[in-house]
């Protein structure tokens, strides 16, 4: 009988990449959003700073970011 939960890692590649760490999706998203820095804002700057967060959220999870390695990228 086939185990189809087995996970098989070459230990060199362990080596290599000094580890890996095995997490659930929704522990991996609830860990990077633990780790962004928390600021306290109020009035229009803070409604301004949440609507552009969102936006920025949601733009990232439809795919719609790309990576950069300069600002002259972005043409």
């Amino acid at each position: 009988m086939a185990n189809n939960n087995l996970i098989t890692i070459p230990k060199k590649a362990v080596e290599k990449r000094g580890g890996f760490v095995i997490l659930s999706l929704k522990e991996y998203e609830k860990l990077r959003e633990e780790t962004m820095p928390t600021y306290h804002l109020s009035g229009k700057k803070a409604k301004e700073l949440d609507k552009l967060i969102r936006e920025g959220k949601r733009e990232y999870k439809a795919g719609k970011c790309k990576e950069i390695k300069s600002l002259a990228d972005l043409d």
